[in-house]
């Protein structure tokens, strides 16, 4: 079974901890004008594991966006989703071995 799971379908160790820690899967959709074209528009997904609603790495994102690149900024919408909820984690009280 192992060797039909996609790379994309394993979740690492260091993916676990931050969701452990709050992260969850933040999904920004980022509207920017075209150097070239300032009149048009051009869509930009990004996403990464972020902690709502700081958005620390997001907003890392944003502020390398503005200072390097030359498209400027019309829009960003957010999304975020915390994948590992409290109620998902709970205490085994006992292991139950069979032959």
């Amino acid at each position: 079974m192992a060797d039909r799971l996609k790379n994309e379908d394993v979740v690492t160790f260091e993916e676990r901890l931050r969701q452990l820690g709050g992260y969850g899967l933040a999904t920004a959709e980022i509207l920017y004008r075209l150097p070239d074209y300032p009149m048009l528009l051009q869509t930009y997904i990004w996403q990464d594991y972020d902690i709502a609603p700081e958005f620390p790495t997001l907003l890392k994102f944003l502020n390398f966006w503005q200072n390097r690149l030359d498209g400027a900024l019309y829009s960003v919408t957010v999304g975020h989703s915390k994948l590992l909820k409290p109620a998902e984690i709970r205490a085994v009280g006992g292991e139950f071995l069979l032959n």
